[in-house]
């Protein structure tokens, strides 16, 4: 079921803050799809008009088909997916209080993250170095392996002076 969500699924959502996230949208016809808080399982299809919300069950089969919970006597229309329900009362005159015209897409919340500089593996290329050298301990002193030459990153911002034709780095204080 996951795969055939529309995007104006929002999951777990009150029906106050239904009410809070339509009314900030204050457009006839807008919509959303959230889960039911009285019924497991089940699916509210709310709808905005002139200030108030409507809202309809929306309920599956064991088939998979979806259909709107409907007054007694009425007959009961089923669709494959939620974006058929969704296409089918996008049209006029088909039983809601307003057809369905503007789909409140959920707002995720956006994962700020510092850039990452690329890892740098020093100990590791040193190893596989000292490896290569057939039992020979060259490199660099301190425990340290920097190479000769070895050009700097383009995106660091180098705040130090390597000495030509030397094993060491010189860094300078700000």
């Amino acid at each position: 079921m996951a795969a055939a969500l529309p995007e104006c699924y929002h999951g777990a959502m009150t029906k106050r803050e239904c009410e809070e996230v339509l009314g900030r949208k204050n457009k006839d016809g807008a919509y959303l799809i959230r889960e039911s808080e009285t019924i497991q399982g089940a699916l509210c299809l709310c709808v905005y008009k002139q200030k108030v919300v409507y809202t309809y069950r929306v309920l599956q089969a064991h088939n998979g088909n979806y259909t709107l919970l409907t007054a007694g006597g009425l007959q009961e229309t089923y669709f494959k997916t939620l974006g058929d329900l969704i296409r089918n009362y996008k049209r006029k005159n088909q039983g809601l209080a307003i057809h369905l015209r503007h789909a409140v897409k959920k707002k995720t919340p956006m994962l700020i993250q510092p850039p990452r500089r690329p890892e740098t593996q020093p100990e590791a290329s040193a190893g596989r170095s000292a490896g290569r050298s057939s039992g020979a301990s060259g490199g660099a002193s301190g425990g340290h392996s920097f190479q000769r030459g070895a050009a700097p990153l383009p995106e660091e911002d180098n705040d130090y002076e390597n000495a030509p034709n030397s094993d060491y780095v010189e860094v300078i204080p700000d």
